[in-house]
């Protein structure tokens, strides 16, 4: 597949990096020179310093034979012009990154579409969107639903009064249980677990359930005296504060610490009037106190520094607040954040590439997601007819190590597999796999 990335920020040179691991032909283009100069060398791609609206340079790196092409510079327009072009220049699929929630609403994706811009990426969007869904169940890290919450799959931190602590997952299985450990990270190490696998402590467990189930894993995880979420401190006021702010329950309140006066005044005409705006320094404990930080469930660091967001959530926690959730964008701080307790990170550049990533793969998947704190992924695949995996019961199917299925969707119901099940066609397949391995799980569906 020949994809072609116009604009080497942090979104298209991570994306670049992901996806030249795949040993897919990869073109990234940008006009600053300087960008690309170390990256050719490094990873198995091409870098070309051309203008993304350039047609003539579009012409030269072959956009015509392009399978997929991916404009996501900062600039939104100079995104959907540069989409415009390699659409009419032969381009098959179209990707532009925007900063603009309008577009996204059905109606102006459908004139988008018309004008050769197949898909539209918003990353503040999806990482509020991740954000709120965290706050919504406070003791989970991670928490996603498949076919309108029919299957649900969350990553739990495993405390000292877990029920499953040290026992063989052989032992706590059977027909009847009403979850399935589909991951586990441990420190640095990600593990698609098998029977004679253990749950420990601290470690980071994904089950996948049904959402009668939620309360019983908080239980066996140890997490029943987490307090839920009803009041949420923010510490800066950028476009995922404002998404987040906008999209939480009715029945949590916000206030967001903003140091810039005109971005404060900005908030407050954007924001209704549950949403409390203080001017301040978020980095500032004393008034974070005096602004009832003692009484907070939730405090979420959304500065553009990721060591700042780290620290204050650190802070945060020493202070008592049981929920913290730091924006890391420098992905080499990830682990760290693990390490020392942030309990969800919110990376927009890895939440981008899960959303584009799908779009290079061949079969029907609905759904990938990167899970943040583990080198694995998560797709939801829809079945064909007389595919491989329709052929033999899960045991049987060959799947590679490092992979497994953690559950399915049939006639619009969440079911939990076992060995024994077998899969058929329009079932929602839930597949779990260590990073880089989807297209190796691919070939079982196509």
């Amino acid at each position: 597949m020949k994809i072609i990335i116009a604009g080497a920020g942090n979104v298209g040179t991570h994306l670049a990096k992901l996806l030249s691991n795949e040993k897919q032909d990869i073109i990234l283009i940008d006009d600053d020179e300087e960008k690309l100069s170390t990256l050719s060398e490094n990873f198995d791609l091409l870098t070309v310093p051309i203008s993304p609206t350039s047609i003539i340079g579009l012409k030269d790196v072959g956009i015509k034979e392009a399978d997929l092409f991916i404009a996501v510079t900062p600039d939104e327009s100079r995104n959907i012009t540069a989409c415009i072009l390699a659409n009419n220049l032969g381009a098959k699929k179209t990707v532009a990154r925007i900063d603009n929630f309008e577009y996204l609403l059905p109606k102006n994706k459908e004139f988008f579409q018309k004008l050769g811009v197949n898909s539209l990426i918003y990353p503040e969007m999806l990482a509020a969107k991740e954000i709120v869904d965290s706050l919504h169940i406070s003791w989970v890290h991670q928490w996603w639903e498949f076919c309108n919450g029919e299957l649900i799959l969350i990553g739990v931190k495993i405390l000292d009064s877990a029920e499953i602590l040290n026992i063989p997952l052989h032992q706590l299985g059977g027909q009847d249980t009403p979850y399935r450990i589909v991951a586990i990270k441990r420190k640095d190490e990600t593990i698609i677990p098998w029977g004679d696998d253990s749950v420990q402590l601290k470690d980071i467990v994904y089950f996948t359930t049904t959402r009668k189930y939620i309360q019983y894993i908080r239980k066996i995880t140890g997490n029943e005296d987490y307090a839920d979420v009803r009041n949420v401190m923010i510490m800066g006021g950028s476009r995922i504060a404002i998404r987040t702010s906008q999209n939480v329950p009715d029945y949590m309140q916000v206030k967001i610490i903003e140091s810039n006066t005109n971005r404060c005044n900005h908030l407050t005409e954007v924001l209704n009037d549950k949403n409390l705006i203080i001017n301040g320094d978020g980095r500032d404990m004393e008034l974070l106190m005096q602004e009832g930080l003692k009484n907070t469930e939730a405090f979420v660091a959304l500065t553009g520094n990721s060591e700042t967001n780290i620290l204050s959530c650190l802070a945060a926690k020493q202070m008592g607040v049981n929920k913290v959730i730091a924006e890391v964008e420098n992905i080499d701080y990830i682990h760290m954040a693990e390490s020392l307790e942030i309990d969800t990170v919110i990376n927009k550049k890895m939440i981008a590439a899960s959303h584009i990533y799908q779009m290079m793969l061949d079969v029907d998947i609905s759904n990938v997601k990167s899970l943040t704190f583990a080198n694995a992924e998560v797709a939801e695949f829809i079945v064909k007819e007389e595919t491989k995996v329709t052929k033999h019961k899960i045991k049987d199917l060959g799947l590679p190590k490092g992979a497994n299925i953690g559950g399915m969707v049939r006639n619009g119901k969440g079911i939990l597999v076992t060995g024994d099940t077998q899969i058929q066609a329009n079932d929602h397949v839930i597949v779990f796999c260590l990073d880089m391995m989807i297209k190796k799980i691919e070939k079982f569906f196509s």
